[in-house]
């Protein structure tokens, strides 16, 4: 039941929601929406994409206002057996994500040898996803409940199950850009990145269909812990009647004699049933023989009742209300080369910028419970859980690390006389960043739950994105343009759950440009990303039984760009 709530969800919306790296927005500008390739910018949007073009501008003052308005969405299956409203053996969940606001602001000051630009952008996340009807992750161990508790009845399972959550990763930058000749500039700067992540939730009225009746899961699973702290009494129970000399008697002999009712032998019957004594041989047992029967389960028996109690409490109504926050510091570095008038080649190098985000926790999911044993690694020793150290979810004051990589971009412009086509690639430093990404291991104690992943055991390769675009002047004001876009995250099974997982990509984008007396451009576009289903294995234990399941992941996203560039 440890799982029941294993969201880990740190990670969840803190990624690229619609292209870039994991957890890079490169979509920084309206011009990217309608052409894709900017690496090699000359215009305002530089201030971003390549701060030592800034130096080709016109001297003066110059201002980019985009914004982006952008929706996702996200579709999951499973295959897990005992899941609700499972067709074909598959059961659906989607989730939303909708970002209204996503802008982009730079401001270029340029004089003959320098430039000093400043810029605003979602550098990270930028959204929120809500999944009105859960996840896997939040459904499974409460549908195992069913098979489990198939002996005592159980049929069937409701759940009122919600959460969301919203990410923003803003960067402020400022850079100096410097001509060194008319051939090559350079740049360097600085972003600072501050994040913030939200999450709401709720696990609400577990219902268990018991022969026919929905009641509690929690009432369910303490009437059975009941249940089975009775048994433990019997020794008690037996007491008055062992020293009285009947310790030879069977329980049936003590209601012929008067000294027991026929109830409490019956329940005493179903006591020694209930702990695998086989039926044929319970009447026959004597007072003596039961009471060290069950007195020798009864250790065992203590640990299945804490472990049934525990699982109560985490069946009960259960609500989250958290925040991370952090910020940190990300040097960058850039080289414009013009080998000819027509052709301009970019670099640009940013270094990774490390985040440390603290929760800070007015409510909380409990997910498991330390283990009394401590950290239990043979199969023969139990995990006990100590329900007064709770294991939760966004723990208050903790920390967890959510860097954003290192990256180097590069790009190339050929412009001719109508036309201009442009390439670029980006390069993201995966395997040198920390993405804070963790795990359930079971059996653990609280000092290692949840594990931490390396990036060993997330990124298969650095990541990749390849872009091209073209833009063709039909007059001196109107400009159409398209491109495309390509990515490869290079993660691992691992790096991949319900809540955080990414895709191959490929971006598609249309738009043009109009210009207002050679002082204002507007920039229209239009792109939509596809990703490539992924899917992964999932692995759970129904007692002692492992249950293998699938579960696919998929997403697309829309998005619709405008923006406006003054020269003045």
């Amino acid at each position: 039941m440890r799982k029941i709530l294993t969201l880990i969800a740190g990670t969840m919306i803190t990624g690229s929601l619609f292209a870039g790296g994991l957890v890079t927005n490169t979509n920084q500008s309206a011009a990217w929406v309608r052409m894709m390739a900017r690496n090699a910018s000359l215009e305002v949007d530089a201030a971003y994409y390549n701060p030592a073009g800034l130096m080709k501008l016109e001297n003066g003052f110059h201002v980019s206002l985009s914004n982006q308005t952008i929706f996702q969405t996200r579709t999951i299956t499973s295959t897990h057996p005992y899941l609700n409203n499972m067709v074909d053996g598959v059961r659906t969940y989607e989730g939303s994500v909708s970002a209204p606001i996503f802008p982009s602001v730079y401001a270029v000051y340029k004089m003959d040898k320098f430039a000093f630009s400043i810029g605003f952008m979602p550098i990270g996340g930028g959204g929120g996803a809500t999944y009105e009807d859960g996840l896997p992750s939040f459904e499974r161990s409460i549908s195992n409940l069913v098979p489990s508790l198939a002996a005592q009845g159980a049929q069937g399972y409701n759940m009122d199950v919600f959460f969301e959550g919203s990410s923003t990763f803003l960067g402020y930058q400022g850079a100096v850009s410097y001509k060194i000749n008319d051939i090559i500039s350079v740049a360097v700067g600085a972003r600072y990145v501050t994040a913030k992540n939200k999450y709401t939730g709720h696990l609400n009225d577990v219902q268990l269909n018991m022969g026919g009746s929905w009641i509690d899961a929690s009432a369910v699973l303490s009437g059975i812990a009941a249940q089975l702290t009775g048994i433990t009494t019997i020794p008690t129970q037996l007491a008055p009647a062992i020293s009285g000399g009947y310790g030879g008697l069977t329980p049936a002999q003590l209601v012929g004699a008067g000294a027991m009712t026929a109830e409490a032998r019956d329940q005493i019957y179903a006591g020694l049933a209930a702990i695998g004594v086989p039926s044929a041989n319970i009447p026959l047992m004597t007072v003596n023989v039961i009471s060290a029967t069950v007195t020798g389960a009864t250790p065992a028996l203590n640990d299945k009742i804490a472990g049934i109690a525990a699982n109560a409490s985490l069946v009960a109504d259960q609500a989250a209300e958290a925040e991370q926050s952090g910020s940190g510091i990300a040097p960058f570095f850039s080289v414009n080369i013009s080998p000819t008038e027509n052709l301009n080649i970019a670099i640009k190098y940013e270094m990774a910028t490390k985040l440390e985000l603290t929760n800070k926790t007015a409510q909380d999911f409990t997910v498991g419970y330390e283990n009394k044993n401590g950290n239990v690694t043979a199969p023969t020793q139990s995990l006990i859980p100590d329900m007064s150290k709770p294991i939760t979810m966004f723990k208050d004051g903790a920390t967890v690390r959510n860097d954003m990589p290192a990256m180097l971009s590069i790009g190339a412009q050929l412009r001719l006389e109508k036309l201009n086509l442009a390439a670029g690639a980006n390069y993201y430093f995966d395997k040198s960043a920390d993405y804070g990404h963790s795990r359930d291991m079971t059996p653990s104690n609280s000092s290692d739950w949840p594990v931490h992943l390396t990036n060993e055991d997330i990124i298969a390769q650095n990541g990749l994105g390849i872009q091209a675009g073209a833009e063709y002047n039909v007059s001196d004001k109107i400009i159409v343009s398209a491109g495309y876009a390509w990515a490869n995250k290079g993660v691992k099974s691992a790096y991949q759950s319900d809540l955080t997982f990414a895709n191959a990509t490929n971006t598609v984008g249309l738009g043009g440009a109009y210009t207002i007396k050679d002082k204002f451009k507007i920039n229209i576009g239009g792109a939509y990303t596809m990703y490539q289903k992924d899917e992964k294995v999932v692995g759970q234990f129904l007692g002692k039984v492992p249950v293998t399941s699938w579960e696919t992941y998929t997403k697309n996203t829309l998005m619709f760009g405008i923006g406006l560039d003054v020269a003045f």
